[in-house]
């Protein structure tokens, strides 16, 4: 049925949402590129995330798009391989322009990670999670 999933999210400016994400590390399939969208992709088995400008986006989905200042409409998790990955990105993220909204820190004895908007008030959560401390 099902073969491949992917996340839509709606950007005020492709090209600035682009080169913040090519700073912090993620990577594009540019051969999907159009004038109004662009195709990341996230991790070893490439998930794809399609970053579109706001009118086309909302022309897809036909409802009007969320207020990130005020709300959020998903929070989108990614891991790392290490605590020092996770610190890293964080650095990346305030570099880039982004906001930290949850500074590095370790949750629940075996979990490492912190939480930032990208430019457009998307909230991503990275995680560094240690199983061998999972009791």
């Amino acid at each position: 049925m099902t073969k491949q999933i992917w996340l839509n999210l709606p950007v005020k400016d492709i090209a600035k949402a682009k080169d913040f994400f090519w700073k912090i590390g993620f990577s594009f399939n540019e051969q999907h590129d159009t004038p109004n969208s662009t195709c990341m992709v996230v991790g070893e088995r490439h998930f794809v995330v399609m970053l579109f400008e706001e009118s086309v986006f909302a022309g897809f989905s036909q409802n009007s798009i969320a207020d990130t200042n005020s709300s959020s409409e998903v929070l989108i998790s990614i891991d790392a391989e290490s605590r020092e990955e996770v610190d890293e990105l964080a650095q990346k993220v305030q570099d880039a322009g982004g906001t930290v909204f949850a500074a590095p820190a370790e949750s629940q004895g075996w979990m490492y990670g912190f939480g930032f908007a990208d430019l457009d008030g998307h909230r991503w959560n990275v995680l560094f999670m240690d199983f061998s401390k999972l009791s």
